[in-house]
């Protein structure tokens, strides 16, 4: 017996240097990290989703800040770590990255969230009236060579119909601009010189053929551009092409003076055009000399104007809008 007891002594005795060898070396603490969420006033954030992810770890983990913003993270190996935090109404903050050593424990500084940025997307849309006004005020822009007004042209094919108010407001602008007005004293400059209409020679005559020059014009653009196109409901534009056949740009530029768009869109014969160089002409018995007046003057002068209105559009659709600037 007692043999016995001396061998499970022995053999106790060298089983547990083997144990002690089996187990391996000791693991080494824990490490922690803790700390407080704030926004950048400093004011506490409770409730902000606090995730940490690197190390050993199989998958992040996650915590919440507490009423005092308060979070932590325990038992960690020693190990690179990443905190990121998260907030309703706050920009998503992330952490440098975070060395844990055996046994440490980590304060994480710096963890204040920024208010998020909302970018609002908002769809406006706009009226006809509204899209045709910021039309017109491009096309008021438009000028050949940056000088002599082209306010007439339409060079987007689906431009809104003008309103009333925008017709006459596209007439006057033309009318009264400073360079339509040097244009006109041209004009009757080179009149006086081929003395026509008959007037007397002198300032006199050449005051007569300033007025009937800038009446001739005020007349047909009036008339012509604002006072029929309101009654006929018809756009007083030229509407550019600029794509297709050099044949189907040339009829449509020959054609304006005849066929126009009306305000719903659709062609129909241009008789606001047609009707304002007629008018003009009429009116001009009103205050050109006695020797210019009469029927025949009257269909000469709308001819004239015709013509000079076809080959208006022609050099738009083919010249002009390479040299317009502003607007378009």
């Amino acid at each position: 017996m007692r043999t016995l007891q001396v061998l499970v002594l022995i053999l106790a005795a060298t089983a547990a240097p083997l144990a002690a060898q089996d187990a391996g070396p000791p693991k080494p603490a824990a490490g922690h990290i803790t700390g407080t969420v704030t926004d950048v006033n400093n004011d506490i954030l409770s409730g902000a989703t606090v995730v940490l992810e690197g190390g050993d770890l199989i998958s992040p983990q996650k915590a919440t800040s507490d009423d005092n913003g308060f979070f932590e993270f325990k038992d960690l190996d020693p190990g690179t770590y990443t905190v990121t935090i998260s907030a309703q109404g706050f920009a998503t903050w992330t952490s440098q990255p975070v060395t844990v050593e055996a046994g440490q424990y980590v304060i994480l500084k710096g963890a204040q969230l920024k208010i998020a940025q909302v970018m609002t997307t908002v769809a406006v849309a706009l009226s006809p009236v509204e899209v045709a006004t910021e039309e017109v005020k491009v096309e008021e822009q438009q000028r050949i060579f940056g000088v002599f007004p082209n306010f007439y042209v339409a060079y987007d094919q689906n431009a809104a119909a003008l309103t009333t108010k925008l017709k006459f407001q596209l007439a006057v602008r033309t009318s009264i601009d400073p360079i339509t007005i040097m244009g006109v004293a041209v004009y009757a400059g080179i009149n006086q010189a081929a003395d026509t209409p008959n007037y007397q020679q002198g300032w006199k005559g050449y005051g007569g053929r300033f007025g009937a020059a800038a009446a001739d014009g005020v007349t047909d653009i009036m008339i012509g551009g604002a006072i029929l196109p309101s009654l006929l409901h018809q756009d007083p534009r030229y509407f550019f092409q600029g794509t297709g056949s050099n044949k189907s740009r040339l009829l449509h530029a020959l054609s304006n003076p005849f066929v126009c768009r009306g305000d719903n869109g659709h062609l129909q014969p241009n008789y606001s055009s047609m009707g304002g160089d007629l008018g003009s002409a009429a009116l001009s018995n009103l205050y050109y000399p006695q020797s210019n007046r009469g029927p025949g003057l009257v269909f000469a002068n709308f001819a004239i104007s015709t013509a000079e209105r076809m080959v208006s559009s022609v050099a738009q659709e083919f010249i002009l809008h390479k040299v317009t600037k502003g607007g378009k």
